[in-house]
């Protein structure tokens, strides 16, 4: 006997002599020179597939809670990042400048005082960045934690989700 891994079943070779298959009549085309039946059980053996059916009817809102923290995080962290990619590559093509040229030419003389990164500066727009930041974070984390919070009651009531589990062989 052979052991094939791939399966985790051991695979039984095929017998030489009289009665075994010969090459004109279909059998011994299988794995390992199998004959057709043999073949046939060890498909059927990769094809099955275990099920089990589990209900979600409780969530834990401590590990929703940290979980959302850390997630609401990590998108602040991107959002700071983002933000001030995009505004150093505004600023470096010149995005800035053209703005108040062309605000000089429709004003006329009163806009040679204008700047327009006076209102939307490297600084204003970070800090907004970051109190908009801030204020995701924890209000993802709330709305986590308060949406499990209310799946517990509504599974409490219904029953909960059910939920198939499969693993294939």
């Amino acid at each position: 006997m052979t052991d094939d891994s791939r399966t985790g079943t051991a695979v039984r070779p095929n017998p030489v002599g009289p009665g075994a298959g010969s090459a004109g009549s279909g059998q011994g085309a299988g794995p390992a020179g199998s004959t057709g039946g043999q073949a046939a059980a060890a498909a059927r053996q990769k094809r099955r597939v275990r099920r089990a059916r589990l209900r979600l009817t409780h969530i834990d809102p401590w590990s929703v809670m940290k979980t959302a923290f850390l997630l609401s995080i990590a998108f602040a962290i991107v959002t700071v990042v983002s933000v001030f990619i995009v505004w150093t590559v505004l600023d470096a093509a010149g995005v800035w400048d053209s703005i108040n040229s062309t605000i000089a030419d429709v004003v006329g003389s009163d806009a040679d005082s204008f700047d327009i990164e006076g209102y939307v500066g490297m600084s204003r727009v970070m800090g907004l960045t970051l109190l908009i930041a801030a204020v995701d974070v924890v209000l993802i984390t709330a709305m986590a934690t308060l949406g499990a919070f209310l799946y517990n009651l509504a599974a409490a009531l219904l029953g909960g989700i059910d939920v198939t589990l499969a693993e294939e062989r």
